[in-house]
């Protein structure tokens, strides 16, 4: 098969992409796989290391612009749908698949004018912008939530659940000792997680030499994070600016304190991990709270809303459910039962019949 994965921008797109195509590469050694994104994205800077190949085209969002703006984002639209046409006619792909993302948009865009069946695979329980307005062509629309379907109305939808990447599914059941810490925002990270986990540390100070923390902090945090560590004395720390090996990572952590992505809950339920959840405040639709409420009504994560926060908070129940041993476990459990294991394999088989249909 020749697949051609259009989006990107964060990891919630990027890395259930990613999922899949390491999937297809496993079953089919000599499939040919390309991606399409932005040199804005994350994909730009990660697929490259992981090997993948990756061509870019002109293409920026439209929420929250003023009208000069957007036209100059119209402006783009219009060169990136050039340049898509373009990578459509050298790779010709035997099916599109479009994991949301303003990046999708050219590519999509140029596959309904040119005839190339294509797929979409949305992350969330409310669809995004890019994903709606394609729904309607799209030859099948992969939902990670049921609720997701309210939004494509006559689409043919199917349930395949949210790709993890495999050695996220292949992660042990339990993390080793002495206990870790891992705390992270979105792929770009999350200044408010960094300042109130900084500013919680002196109340962690029992914990010092007996807790390891790996926080990933972003790149425009990373300095401070990692002087604020430093400050105070908490040198059992480990701060990265990303996390490219996030399967080794959740490998490690006894609790995590994150935000509430889809594609990152999907991760902690098929590791089984602990967590405390700071939903992205500003999410389209207040999703990730939403998102949030399904962990924590099975008992397998603690919600927080950003703005009620306060650092003593957030230590005392750090504190707390690293002395409850038998707590953690439980919400271990909790979270390993709520994991779609074998979501990418469900998505390729879609793929598969998709291009079965086509010929």
């Amino acid at each position: 098969m020749k697949l051609l994965l259009a989006g990107g921008g964060t990891g919630g797109h990027l890395f259930p992409a990613i999922a899949v195509a390491e999937q297809l590469r496993r079953e089919e050694p000599h499939s040919e796989i390309l991606f399409v994104g932005t040199e804005r994205g994350l994909e730009f800077r990660l697929l490259p290391k992981l090997g993948w190949p990756l061509q870019t085209i002109e293409m920026s969002g439209f929420a929250g612009l003023s009208f000069t703006k957007r036209i100059l984002a119209l402006g783009r639209l219009v060169r990136g749908l050039g340049q898509a046409r373009r990578i459509l006619g050298e790779f010709r792909p035997d099916l599109i698949v479009g994991v949301g993302g303003y990046a999708s948009v050219p590519v999509l865009l140029a596959a309904k004018l040119t005839g190339v069946p294509f797929m979409i695979h949305e992350q969330n329980a409310w669809p995004g912008l890019a994903n709606r307005l394609f729904g309607r062509w799209a030859k099948r629309i992969c939902l990670s939530f049921s609720e997701a379907g309210r939004a494509f109305h006559g689409g043919i939808t199917v349930m395949t659940g949210n790709p993890v990447r495999s050695a996220i599914e292949s992660c042990p059941e339990t993390a080793p000792e002495p206990p870790c810490l891992l705390v992270f925002g979105c792929s770009h990270g999350a200044r408010s997680i960094n300042r109130t986990l900084l500013a919680a540390l002196p109340y962690l100070r029992s914990w010092q030499g007996r807790l390891q923390i790996l926080h990933q902090s972003g790149e425009r945090d990373f300095a401070e994070v990692q002087d604020g560590y430093a400050a105070q004395g908490w040198t059992d720390c480990e701060v990265k600016p990303f996390i490219d090996d996030m399967g080794s990572a959740y490998a490690r952590a006894s609790l995590v304190v994150c935000r509430a992505g889809a594609t990152t809950l999907a991760e902690l339920a098929a590791c089984g991990r602990p967590a405390i959840l700071i939903p992205y405040p500003h999410a389209a639709g207040n999703h990730q709270s939403s998102n949030a409420q399904a962990l924590v009504a099975r008992g397998a994560a603690l919600m927080f809303e950003e703005h009620n926060l306060q650092p003593e908070q957030l230590a005392g129940v750090v504190s707390e459910l690293l002395r409850e041993r038998n707590t953690l476990q439980q919400m271990a459990a909790a979270a390993k039962s709520q994991a779609q294991l074998g979501a990418a394999q469900r998505l390729l088989d879609e793929c598969r019949a998709v291009v079965a249909e086509s010929y």
